[in-house]
């Protein structure tokens, strides 16, 4: 039934993204504190039956592609099984995943078999001791065997997400350009956004990506516009001349991609989120084994999806027409 899942501006609905924890083994400064965080109770987080469940609705909907992620999805025991189960599902076509990469040397090869064919993984920093000081614990090495063990199980492509804040790894852009163009890798370079904490640090930190298109010119390098990898999503991309990998830029903040809009998100403790941004809400478990139920709140979903998120009007201190989220990324999946 593709095409079902259409909003209000006439955005057709194929894609959600699925988080199944909200824990974390790293605690990266721009997405939650160092100490004190409260992780929701483990009877709160969906079960792999109640996420099927979920799953097989949307699917009915003309839901075909799904994004596994989280806070980290590899810390949630027994994720390959649920791969496996969703995979299974008829009309699901395509399952990735997002991870930051320390724990994927020993499961990547499991979840291949069971059904991912994508993954991104998060590195926002090549120097080991600039992830200790970004990522606040962990151990950069891992992530690397990580993005090796993905090349050996046949992943393609291999994405690496990197957030840039200004001021902390901005002098990396070049580095990551180099990377892009010596191996298979594409490099998607992601704007830092206030989600859950639209405060100061965020607009001391926020980098527009427009530094990266000014550096790579100066550094010499040929960037030819477009090039499709699979699961583009809204990232603008390019190719690098001679080059082996590309680069991709997302912006939500200083050029919103809302009209291009196709995803949905199922938080970990069951909340069906239109918007990334704002604070709407849908929880799901009461219609669990009630199809239609389900099927009633994707299509509420629908309808009360806004236009756009108006980030760009946070940093510019100006007013929004809705209520952005206090729920931090980890707690709604990135």
């Amino acid at each position: 039934m593709t095409g079902v899942l259409t909003d209000r501006f006439g955005r057709v609905h194929n894609y959600l993204r699925i988080s199944v924890t909200d824990r974390c083994n790293l605690r990266c400064l721009y997405c939650m504190p160092e100490e004190g965080v409260e992780f929701a109770d483990p009877s709160s987080l969906l079960t792999f039956d109640e996420i099927e469940d979920v799953v097989r609705t949307a699917a009915s909907l003309g839901i075909a592609r799904l994004r596994i992620t989280g806070g980290e999805p590899l810390v949630r025991k027994g994720l390959d099984e649920l791969v496996a189960r969703l995979a299974a599902i008829p009309g699901i076509e395509e399952i990735s995943l997002t991870t930051n990469g320390l724990l994927l040397k020993d499961q990547a090869e499991a979840l291949r078999r069971a059904g991912v064919s994508r993954v991104n993984i998060s590195l926002d920093t090549l120097d080991p001791a600039r992830f200790r000081m970004i990522a606040r614990r962990g151990d950069l090495r891992r992530v690397f065997e990580g993005i090796e063990a993905a090349a050996r199980a046949g992943f393609d492509p291999i994405k690496l997400n990197c957030v840039l804040l200004r001021g902390v790894n901005e002098d990396e852009i070049v580095p990551f350009l180099r990377l892009a163009r010596d191996e298979p890798l594409h490099v998607r370079f992601i704007e830092y956004m206030p989600i859950g904490h639209a405060d100061e640090q965020w607009k001391n930190y926020y980098l527009p990506l427009t530094r990266v298109l000014e550096l790579a010119r100066e550094a010499g390098f040929e960037l030819e516009p477009g090039g499709r990898t699979a699961g583009n999503g809204p990232s603008d991309n390019y190719r690098i001349k001679g080059g082996k990998g590309s680069i991709g830029l997302i912006h939500p903040v200083s050029d919103h991609f809302c009209k291009n809009c196709n995803r949905l998100r199922l938080t970990a403790d069951g909340h069906l989120k239109p918007c990334l941004y704002w604070v709407d809400e849908l929880y799901v478990r009461p219609a669990v084994g009630d199809p239609e139920a389900m099927r009633r709140l994707f299509l509420r979903a629908m309808a009360i999806k806004p236009e756009n998120h108006e980030m760009a009007a946070k940093l510019a201190d100006e007013a929004q027409s809705h209520v952005p989220t206090e729920r931090r990324m980890s707690q709604i999946g990135g």
